[in-house]
């Protein structure tokens, strides 16, 4: 298995480096890593510029890497489209933060995985409590079984792992919650900044939501799609 691992931290995240060294034992890695952290991009490319690249020393043993001064998204793009690399599954993060509930939509670690599925790859990303990023090397061999042996990929394309602070319970299969975040704006200096945080507490009636699970210590592992199309409602307006 050829195993393309990005992020969205930047390539001197740990979290990256963690992820790569795990995934380096199960396949050939190939790292694409963005210059600088890109938080909150999202799915964004850049079609406008071009792409300044470099081709670093490798992160983990045989494992080529470079960084690309863009976009999580256009790092997969990057490898696909230039490098013509014939991965077969991307791995992103080992991000620092959860990315539950709405923050999926945000995330440039999960636009990294879900542009492998418009390559018409697999995806699976990574995220864990902003403070203890290490767990993937307690939980990823787990992780991976329950994926990998539980035949997951064949069922769907696209996963979001949530890792919790501390010892995890176990694994959940959950939906999309919301994280209820308290968000202000803070005008500091003369300039406006977004804060707040989440209240995962507020989803306990959400039983199987990711916030939930990971509210109640167990790892998350939520199936995604990249069709924005409601189907409920579309299957409502075609029948009515």
């Amino acid at each position: 298995m050829r195993i393309l691992v990005t992020n969205d931290d930047g390539i001197e995240s740990p979290g990256l480096k963690q992820l790569a060294k795990k995934a380096s034992l199960y396949g050939d890695v190939i790292i694409v890593a963005p210059k600088v952290e890109q938080s909150g991009q999202s799915h964004a490319i850049n079609v406008t510029k071009g792409l300044l690249f470099e081709k670093l020393d490798d992160l983990v043993p045989n494992a080529p890497t470079y960084l690309v001064d863009s976009t999580p998204a256009d790092c997969v793009r990057f490898a696909k489209y230039y490098l013509h690399d014939e991965f077969d599954i991307v791995f992103s993060g080992v991000n620092k933060g959860y990315n539950l509930g709405e923050d999926i939509m945000y995330s440039g670690t999960v636009a990294a995985a879900s542009e492998a599925v418009f390559a018409g790859k697999k995806g699976i990303s990574f995220s864990a409590h902003h403070d203890d990023t290490v767990h993937i090397d307690k939980y990823f061999e787990k992780i991976y079984d329950y994926i990998f042996k539980g035949d997951l990929l064949s069922m769907g394309k696209l996963y979001n792992i949530n890792i919790p602070l501390g010892d995890a319970k176990g694994i959940r299969i959950t939906h999309q919650g919301n994280a209820h975040y308290n968000t202000k704006f803070v005008n500091e200096d003369d300039l406006v900044y977004q804060k707040g945080k989440p209240h995962f507490d507020k989803d306990h009636l959400n039983t199987n939501s990711d916030v939930t699970a990971i509210f109640n210590n167990y790892i998350s592992i939520t199936p995604l799609t990249v069709d924005r199309t409601d189907q409920k409602v579309l299957e409502k307006i075609i029948n009515r």
